[in-house]
């Protein structure tokens, strides 16, 4: 198993990636801080390049590969979001990228994801989706790039964490949405570098659980199938890397129906005037729905993207009941 990132490779990711990648902001919410009955602030990698927090992964990976790796290419298999990191990063440094997204995935992000450079196959599950892109790599001598479970894809996530803490000075805890487990191991095991006692809790959909069962069964598991409007959180495994970081420095991870996830879209939409997709939602579900332990200090809740279609976010509202219209954050 590859080993987990020391501090060094984070350090190093940052210096890697600044220049080219946003550092979003923190911004506080009186609406949420007031429903939750502490001060909730919100990491907004909505506002990242390519919309999500995946970039910074993407871009760390693949700024470490050798001459003959960009000239051959890479591929990788995701719901959008990855999908779309890896084609801007494999653009700005000149190499080709193909993505395998399920026959189901957003027509917004594959639209995104060609329109940043790459070749976009749709296939399949999500599980089908990701032993073609396995295939591929091997049948074109392609470098995978693995959604989450790999060391650089962690280090680069775990920026996120060092921002948060370095912009909210004191104890606080960190709520973050899991799909295959690379950006919850990333900001966690920043936290458990940079500030130890930091709580890092882990928010998953009930229909795509495979981080909870994972910790319940004692190690990485596959799913046979998910099911949750969340596509970002829709993995169909938790990466085994990314468990043995989860197992060691985070507190919970806790689930969230589908409904909740809806209702905190409508609440972070019409309070702090923040596009936040389903994937990012779930952290602040698992606030709204008071699944997060009271502590000291602030919560940071990380709001991971911010791609969804019109079309989508359309059908999912009105189902949702936003609780009243706000004047902002």
């Amino acid at each position: 198993m590859p080993s987990i990132p020391e501090r060094r490779d984070i350090e190093a990711a940052q210096v890697r990636i600044a220049p080219s990648v946003h550092r979003t902001p923190v911004v506080s919410s009186g609406a949420l801080s007031e429903r939750i009955g502490r001060p909730v602030l919100l990491k907004c990698e909505n506002l990242q390049k390519t919309g999500s927090f995946k970039v910074r992964g993407a871009l760390n990976m693949i700024s470490e590969m050798s001459a003959d790796e960009r000239a051959r290419g890479v591929v990788t298999v995701s719901a959008g979001n990855h999908a779309q990191a890896v084609a801007w990063a494999a653009t700005k440094v000149g190499m080709p990228a193909t993505v395998v997204m399920n026959a189901r995935a957003s027509p917004a992000k594959t639209r995104a994801s060609e329109g940043y450079g790459a070749e976009v196959i749709l296939h399949g599950t999500a599980g089908e989706a990701f032993e073609l892109s396995l295939a591929l790599a091997e049948e074109r001598e392609l470098t995978f790039v693995h959604p989450f479970d790999d060391p650089r894809i962690v280090a680069g996530s775990a920026t996120l964490g060092i921002e948060i803490l370095e912009d909210v000075p004191g104890p606080c805890t960190l709520v973050v949405p899991i799909g295959g487990g690379g950006l919850i191991s990333g900001v966690s095991l920043a936290a458990a570098l940079v500030r130890p006692g930091t709580k890092v809790f882990g928010v998953e959909p009930e229909g795509a659980c495979a981080m909870r069962q994972s910790l319940t069964k004692g190690e990485a598991v596959h799913l046979d199938s998910v099911d949750t409007i969340a596509d970002g959180l829709a993995a169909p495994m938790a990466g085994k890397l990314n468990f043995e970081i989860v197992e060691k420095f985070v507190e919970d991870v806790v689930l969230v129906s589908d409904t909740e996830i809806q209702e905190a879209m409508a609440f972070v939409l019409a309070r702090t005037k923040l596009l936040a997709e389903p994937a990012a939602a779930a952290s602040v579900a698992a606030l709204l729905a008071g699944k997060i332990p009271r502590d000291e200090g602030p919560v940071v809740a990380v709001l991971s993207g911010g791609n969804i279609d019109l079309e989508r976010l359309a059908e999912l509202l009105p189902h949702a009941e936003p609780h009243a219209e706000g004047e902002g954050h």
